[in-house]
């Protein structure tokens, strides 16, 4: 009775045995049994590592899955989920604990916000650098204009020549840097200069961008040229001040129509409601749509460009949509 109680004992303290059975497709598998234990008194162990049938010509694979209860963080949905939860009250404290009480149409009113000033805040910014320089360049160019005839009629004859060709070479500039503009809008800003005119193809981040850069390069020849004419006397310092005199004035304009109208830099007031301003807006608005593979690439004469590849009709469609847009701002 006693050695049964110990056999018993020892079958329940040593596990059984472990069996490795290599497979092949090409060997005739030789199963081995090996047992944990090598003591006399476990007869039972000895029974099983001879219990096998004889060999057969098949392949086994055996799979072992481990699987464990980890406790994983949130999911990028849920942890966007949750930072979109605040109140705009809230102040950056406060974020989790409004995520934690559900109110994601209060975060979504604080992003808008935010977005809304900071939308003000760059046109306030770039207003005042409009006005400063419209106000500044318009003074500069009229006070130029005074004194220089006024010094050149110090001996009471007036330099009609000089005059007439200052006139017509300021007006003839005027129209010429819209040519110039379609031509350089093209070969140079859509080709080699994409780098920089790119800027002003995507959202813009702040009150300016890299493109505003093109503006300032018009400006050297300008300001060079009046300096030499409001110096000097004579027919041809007098076509100089006019041709400086031109590319300002166009500048200053293309400021506020491409600038203001077109994008909404800044308001721009009455120029809103000059219907010809408003096709030159839509126009400009296609160009940056691409749907005529980039035409208009001038400004003021972009809608007589899309009359030429035959886009009228989407030009009247963008300007009804702009008229109700603008409309619907106003109410």
């Amino acid at each position: 009775m006693a050695a049964g109680l110990s056999a018993a004992a020892a079958a329940a303290a040593f596990p059984k045995p472990i069996k490795f059975i290599r497979s092949s497709a090409l060997l005739v598998p030789q199963p081995t049994c090996f047992s944990l234990s090598s003591r006399p008194f476990a007869p039972s162990l000895s029974r099983n590592c001879t219990g096998f049938h004889a060999p057969r010509r098949k392949t086994l694979l055996t799979v072992c899955f481990v699987l464990e209860d980890l406790k994983q963080g949130p999911s990028p949905v849920e942890t966007e989920t949750e930072t979109e939860t605040a109140s705009p009250e809230d102040g950056p404290g406060d974020s989790a604990a409004a995520a934690a009480a559900g109110r994601p149409d209060q975060i979504s009113a604080s992003r808008a916000t935010e977005r809304l000033a900071r939308k003000r805040s760059e046109r306030f910014t770039y207003l005042v650098a409009a006005v400063m320089s419209s106000f500044g360049i318009t003074s500069m160019a009229v006070m130029a204009v005074y004194y220089r005839f006024a010094w050149q009629m110090e001996g009471g004859q007036v330099p009609m020549s000089e005059m007439f060709g200052t006139f017509f070479l300021s007006v003839g500039a005027a129209v010429g840097m819209e040519f110039w503009a379609r031509w350089a809008h093209r070969a140079l800003w859509h080709a080699s200069l994409w780098h920089m005119h790119e800027s002003h193809h995507r959202p813009r981040d702040g009150p300016f961008e890299l493109n505003d850069v093109f503006a300032i390069i018009n400006a050297v020849p300008a300001i060079a040229l009046l300096s030499y004419g409001f110096f000097h006397k004579g027919l041809v310092p007098g076509l100089c001040f006019g041709a400086g005199l031109g590319i300002t004035v166009f500048g200053m304009a293309y400021m506020f129509v491409h600038d203001g109208l077109v994008h909404r830099r800044f308001p721009v007031g009455p120029i809103a409601d000059v219907p010809y301003f408003r096709r030159v807006a839509a126009a400009h608005t296609l160009h940056h749509s691409d749907k005529f593979n980039g035409v208009p690439y001038g400004l003021f004469l972009g809608p007589k460009e899309l009359e030429e590849v035959g886009g009228l009709e989407e030009l009247e469609k963008e300007i009804s949509r702009r008229t109700k847009s603008y409309k619907d701002s106003q109410s």
